[in-house]
């Protein structure tokens, strides 16, 4: 991609100048961000994803004659004759990752890869009957919200205030203050960074693709890096049994020896020291697979006269001395890692690249082939 040439995606600016101007700053409202768009998936497609167990969704449902609950939310899957009837108002029907099930819709989704991978969280495709929606509420992510079918009423607002409604099945905002409102016809596409207040209504029947990129918090990544360098410190450090011959006798039983400490920090300190520790633990982190993203291995194997691409489920990234695929971390360097490089960023390599592998990395990509993580091409 080139960051530097205006894409219509982005209402004529580039990627490097929607980076700097807006991203995790201000929205912006894009007429025909993709002129002509038409949605990649028909609404019978959506309703047969949400019927299918390994695919998540939910469905909300406004109950505006009930004051006490007036709304309502149900987990799927959801079979086609408990979803509500087309033609009631005040419904929503929301589907997660739908750019792992179809390849038209993460299609559209690597047209903003001029954002980090490792930010990309998923696109989720939205379903309203007329006046359906989620409430006002703010999201912890940026997202690029794309009208697909029909028309939506967006409000939006800079929101001081986060309190939420009590009681309720989602997270609405007790007090939505917007500050501008405009309806989104099918290609429009509206931007707003993390919490930033908005409430989407559909006017008639309307679909829309979420293409959301996560922010995670800093205490789940400490989290999860730790977790993770918890996983490999018997491997770093060894199994050394604390030892005090010099311990005195004591009369205070329960006071904790201060070696004992010591040898727990040093102990701490040793599984640390390893300098790419905390990149090799991150990097798996961001591309664990999602938890109901299933992988059909296959026995074919690796042809190298074949080109290779990664399945969409996929998730593959890299640091300068690492490839991260699935979980998974490996060491690489030189032309290996500048191959597999390519392969993370193109989601491809050709079968003149592939022979260029050592056997050693041949070896992986044909482990990976076999896992289902890649397909051979061609």
């Amino acid at each position: 991609m080139h960051i530097d040439l205006p894409l219509t995606l982005l209402g004529g600016l580039s990627p490097v100048t929607f980076m700097k101007r807006h991203w995790q700053k201000k929205p912006l409202v894009i007429r025909q961000a993709i002129p002509g768009f038409s949605a990649p998936l028909e609404r019978a497609e959506l309703f047969d994803l949400a019927a299918q167990d390994d695919v998540q969704s939910r469905l909300v449902i406004q109950t505006p004659e009930v004051a006490a609950t007036p709304w309502r939310l149900k987990q799927g899957p959801f079979a086609r004759k408990a979803l509500p009837a087309l033609k009631k108002p005040g419904w929503t029907l929301l589907v997660q990752s739908v750019d792992l099930y179809d390849a038209r819709v993460r299609a559209l989704r690597d047209q903003f890869r001029f954002v980090p991978d490792a930010r990309l969280d998923d696109v989720m495709v939205s379903y309203a009957s007329d006046g359906g929606g989620v409430g006002p509420h703010f999201d912890s992510y940026d997202v690029f919200l794309l009208q697909a079918h029909g028309q939506r009423r967006w409000r939006i607002g800079r929101q001081k205030n986060l309190d939420l409604q009590p009681g309720m099945p989602l997270k609405i905002l007790a007090q939505f203050e917007p500050e501008q409102e405009f309806v989104l016809d099918p290609g429009d596409m509206l931007y707003l960074p993390p919490r930033y207040a908005h409430d989407g209504v559909a006017i008639g029947e309307c679909m829309t693709y979420s293409i959301g990129f996560r922010a995670p918090g800093a205490g789940e990544l400490a989290q999860e890096v730790l977790q993770r360098l918890a996983e490999q410190a018997l491997d770093e450090v060894g199994d050394a049994l604390y030892r005090d011959p010099y311990q005195t006798a004591q009369g205070h039983a329960a006071r904790i020896p201060a070696e004992l400490a010591q040898f727990a920090q040093l102990a701490l300190e040793k599984a640390l020291h390893d300098p790419l520790a905390t990149q090799r633990a991150l990097g798996e982190y961001l591309t664990e697979p999602k938890a109901q993203v299933w992988f059909q291995g296959t026995a074919t194997g690796l042809n190298p006269t074949q080109d290779v691409r990664l399945d969409r489920r996929t998730t593959m990234l890299y640091d300068d001395a690492h490839v991260f695929i699935n979980g998974e971390s490996f060491l690489a360097s030189g032309r290996d890692a500048a191959l597999m490089r390519v392969l993370a960023d193109e989601h491809a390599l050709s079968a003149l690249d592939v022979r260029k592998l050592s056997a050693g990395a041949r070896g992986l990509l044909k482990d990976w082939v076999e896992a289902g993580w890649v397909y051979l091409q061609g």
